[in-house]
């Protein structure tokens, strides 16, 4: 990156142990979390003057003031008189990413582990009342900044483009582009919407500053939420047995299965999240080496999109997956 980077003030030169309180993150850019699929596109997106509104027009479809209205009719608004576990909780992790305009928060009754950010003009961040049960603090803390990460990163805004553009290739799917062609463009947008998703992990695991509630998330999420009788390493290894198990057979079902997912598996997330963690850039940040905000208008959409295709090369050459394998010893070969 371009970016000139200082210290962060009082950021020590290592990173904090569990426990202690977070390294504040002051005026960092959501660059620092957004991975460079999802950085690449968001930057491009970000240059089509004009585009922002046009989409803020085309959200009047989705009616975001029913959309609040339903919250505020059927969900519990937190603040501090609501909730106030959670809003103290949200309230942290803002801090920890430096945000100060923060989108409302509700609970909505629902017994799964989860949540979401919808919206565009005002995102709004809705947490299932399940991921209180399920969630010790620090966990919490790792949803609702992930959460937060999309708010921050426009997530809302572009997503709308994914939701507008599914229903337009559906409804022109009897225009002889073939079959082929409109899954091709809908696989590229969820591809996009999942590595959103990686983003927003990247957030959550910055702003709790705990890697190993990032990944009991994960195993939460992929194991109902009881983790007395989990091993979360065995639950990596299994991250291992999921990329680099089985034959090709397994390798075009799992491109099958991820086609139409807007959501990663939650072994191949977790594992991810580590993977990006023990790569460095985690620790660099929060010693202080961030991109700053002030820099956003400098990203460049070229630089953006040869670290995008780095990051698939990368992955590529590394990708225990029997095909990826297979596609290597083939171009080896010529």
């Amino acid at each position: 990156m371009s970016d000139e980077r200082p210290p962060a003030e009082d950021a020590p030169n290592e990173v904090r142990e569990t426990g202690r309180e977070p390294v504040i993150l002051r005026g960092i850019s959501t660059r620092a979390w957004e991975h460079p699929a999802d950085r690449g596109a968001l930057v491009a997106l970000r240059e089509l003057r004009g585009f922002d509104i046009v989409l803020r027009k085309l959200s009047g479809m989705v009616s975001e003031r029913a959309l609040r209205l339903s919250l505020l009719g059927s969900s519990i608004k937190v603040d501090r008189h609501q909730y106030s576990r959670v809003h103290d909780a949200y309230l942290s992790v803002a801090a920890v990413l430096d945000a100060a305009d923060l989108p409302d928060l509700y609970i909505t009754r629902n017994p799964d582990l989860g949540g979401m950010c919808i919206g565009i003009d005002k995102p709004v961040i809705v947490i299932n009342s399940g991921s209180l049960d399920l969630l010790d603090e620090t966990e919490l803390r790792f949803l609702l900044a992930h959460e937060l990460g999309h708010a921050l990163s426009g997530h809302g805004l572009y997503r709308t483009l994914l939701m507008v553009l599914l229903r337009l290739t559906t409804s022109v799917a009897w225009i002889p582009v073939g079959v082929v062609g409109l899954r091709v463009i809908t696989a590229a947008l969820y591809e996009w919407s999942r590595k959103s998703e990686l983003s927003a992990d990247r957030a959550g695991a910055l702003a709790v500053q705990d890697p190993a509630a990032a990944i009991r998330v994960m195993a939460k999420m992929a194991g109902g939420g009881d983790l007395r009788d989990v091993d979360t390493a065995a639950f990596l290894e299994q991250a291992k047995e999921f990329e680099t198990g089985g034959d090709l057979r397994d390798s075009f079902l799992k491109l099958l299965l991820l086609e139409t997912r807007s959501h990663d598996f939650a072994v191949a997330r977790a594992a991810a999240v580590k993977s990006w963690i023990d790569e460095g850039e985690y620790r660099e940040y929060l010693a202080g080496a961030y991109p700053r905000r002030e820099g956003d208008g400098d990203a460049s959409i070229s630089a953006e999109a040869k670290a995008a295709a780095k990051s698939y090369k990368d992955l590529f050459e590394t990708s225990g997956d029997p095909l990826a394998k297979l596609l290597r010893k083939f171009r080896d070969g010529l």
